[in-house]
């Protein structure tokens, strides 16, 4: 058992250990680590017992030392394989924040995208859409466009008997149908176009208000395409992964050798009819091959840490100002609280007024910051930052298994509570 502990930079992993991110004035961190094993340890054993999910994980970083790495429980209710530091877990919508988001603050930085005229400037079809020709990116970016929240692809590629539509997928690859999105599914390669022409000509509200629509996302890899010259993979890859050492996060785990286990999310009876594993669990992203923006990613908590941490850093890396800190700044602020939307540009924040609410009515903690930010996965994952506090806070697990149905993660306000004792562990050390 662990007391009252002074954690030091050498007693536990770093986000700096791979020379990736720029921490300054690290200062040992002092709380009662006892107290803080017995509360989460209870918080995620009652969610186990009431299925919440069968496992998970939770990684708190302070002034960019890990003071906190624990795993819990099972990948399945079978309790044969347990919950590892270095799995690597389906993300879900956590992508958006760590795939397209960067690249599109990158891109807004060197002036090849404006937030503030209309996205029909970058992305053509939309000029001739009354309904989409004026909106902004920072319109879209913060969920006030009012387009639709979102369409169901996989309607379009299932017969009503629940078959695949052989005109869109094929059991084996073939000219023509490249792109694997499981094994024995094989999408035609100009599907894409399909969804993208579906979102051109989907309804947009005359109601500019918070409506979540991750349609564009789902656009987003082809625009950074096309205005960088490289894959959307690659270009992730190349300019934020690889310098941030986040060496397990990308697309499509299976085809990279990883000696990592890998979580798996539900067990599909609809289209898959398996256990999806290795493979993205959003319908959407796998009909595009498992690489998409709105998700798709996989990766460990610590590679997401470091991910976090490069936005608490403002956008520098090993001294090097990779992203702006104005630009940074810009997306990780509340865009229009004057319509009572909380929403920064991608960045999810917290609710506005959060801190003068109870725990079972916040999100997420009470105690975090109004700089704070973050996103969570349909998967069961959870990313926050807070600047202020210089606290990173990551939760990973499957709540989707054996079926999306399984929704105590949220009914018992699991993450928002684990959140919590950091903030009350730090503040009583102080």
């Amino acid at each position: 058992m662990r007391s009252l502990v002074v954690i030091l930079i050498g007693l536990f992993h770093l986000l700096v250990r791979s020379q990736s991110l720029d921490i300054s004035q690290l200062n040992p961190i002092a709380f009662d680590s006892v107290w803080v094993d017995k509360k989460v340890d209870s918080i995620i054993t009652n969610g186990i017992k009431n299925q919440a999910f069968p496992g998970a994980q939770v990684l708190v970083a302070h002034k960019g030392t890990v003071v906190y790495h624990e795993a819990f429980g099972f990948h399945t209710y079978d309790s044969i394989q347990p919950v590892s530091l270095t799995d690597i877990y389906d993300l879900a919508s956590v992508t958006k924040i760590l795939g397209p988001l960067p690249a599109l603050m990158k891109l807004v930085d060197e002036g090849k995208l404006d937030l503030d005229v209309p996205f029909s400037t970058y992305w053509k079809p939309w000029r001739r859409m009354k309904n989409k020709r004026d909106l902004t990116l920072r319109e879209i970016l913060a969920h006030q466009s009012g387009l639709q929240p979102y369409i169901i692809f996989l309607n379009e590629v299932l017969k009503k008997n629940g078959k695949l539509k052989t005109r869109f997928v094929k059991p084996t690859k073939r000219k023509g149908f490249d792109a694997e999105a499981y094994p024995g599914i094989y999408v035609k390669n100009r599907f894409n176009r399909k969804m993208y022409r579906m979102i051109n000509r989907s309804k947009v509200s005359e109601e500019k208000k918070y409506v979540y629509s991750g349609l564009t996302f789902l656009i987003f890899p082809e625009l950074i395409t096309q205005l960088t010259g490289k894959s959307y993979e690659n270009y992730l890859n190349d300019t934020f992964y690889e310098p941030i050492g986040a060496t397990t996060l990308g697309f499509l785990p299976k085809s990279k050798n990883f000696s990592n286990r890998i979580v798996p999310t539900e067990l599909d009876t609809l289209y898959r009819h398996d256990l999806t594993k290795a493979w993205v669990h959003d319908e959407n992203a796998s009909l595009l091959g498992g690489i998409s923006g709105n998700a798709g990613l996989f990766g460990t908590a610590e590679d997401l840490a470091k991910m976090m941490q490069f936005f608490v850093n403002f956008g520098r890396l090993n001294g090097n100002q990779l992203i702006s800190e104005e630009t940074v700044r810009d997306f990780i602020t509340v865009q229009y609280p004057e319509n009572e939307n909380r929403r920064g540009l991608g960045f999810d924040k917290p609710l506005l007024n959060n801190g003068e609410r109870t725990l079972a009515e916040t999100y997420p903690a009470p105690e975090v910051s109004p700089d704070s930010f973050g996103h969570s996965g349909f998967t069961g994952t959870f990313v926050w930052a807070d600047p202020k506090n210089q606290l990173v806070y990551i939760f990973l697990s499957n709540r989707v298994y054996p079926t999306r149905e399984h929704r105590n993660l949220y009914t018992l306000n699991i993450r928002s509570a684990v959140q919590q004792v950091f903030y009350k562990a730090l503040d009583s050390s102080q």
